[in-house]
């Protein structure tokens, strides 16, 4: 009886081990960029990593709406998951194996992709400090809409760096990016 409950117990501490591993990333070709599946499993969190200084969305496979800065984005070499959102990223700069994709001229010095003015999702989450990485080079960026309960006000709770866009305390909501060239 000892024997068989021993044998319950590490089995039970072995699958909540594992609940805690980070699921790793899938990677496939798509033309000469690499694309990655990642997705939130039950809903929860995930991380996968990847070489790239950032990412973008290239198709969704969830029927939960991946939105960046809301329930998907990129930190520190992840791209990170949650509530439900699944989907295939590759890296920033446009699609995979087209100009401005992985192996085109990307970011580096040109203009991003899209055209000049863009809008980008961004949201504090728990109250903490983010940053959305996005190259505002030549840039003037404002708030477009705020889709938190807590006010936006630049300098206080929402702002720019050399880094991107970042927010604090609960501001979440979609900027405009407009480019001067």
């Amino acid at each position: 009886m000892k024997a068989r409950a021993w044998g319950l117990a590490a089995t039970l501490g072995l699958v909540v081990g594992l609940s805690f591993v980070a699921v790793p990333a899938q990677a496939q070709r798509w033309g000469n960029g690499q694309v990655v599946t990642c997705g939130s499993v039950d809903g929860k969190y995930t991380r996968c990593s990847v070489p790239w200084r950032d990412a973008q969305l290239v198709k969704q496979d969830s029927d939960t709406r991946c939105d960046r800065g809301r329930n998907w984005g990129f930190e520190r070499g992840a791209i990170w998951v949650d509530r439900g959102c699944r989907g295939q990223f590759a890296e920033a700069g446009g699609r995979p194996g087209g100009p401005g994709g992985p192996g085109g001229p990307g970011w580096g010095g040109g203009h991003p992709p899209g055209g000049r003015d863009q809008v980008v999702v961004c949201g504090s989450e728990n109250n903490r400090y983010k940053v959305c990485p996005i190259d505002l080079r030549g840039a003037r960026v404002a708030i477009v809409n705020n889709d938190s309960d807590t006010r936006c006000i630049e300098g206080r709770n929402w702002g720019t760096n050399r880094d991107g866009i970042w927010v604090n305390g609960g501001c979440r909501g979609r900027f405009a990016v407009q480019r001067r060239w």
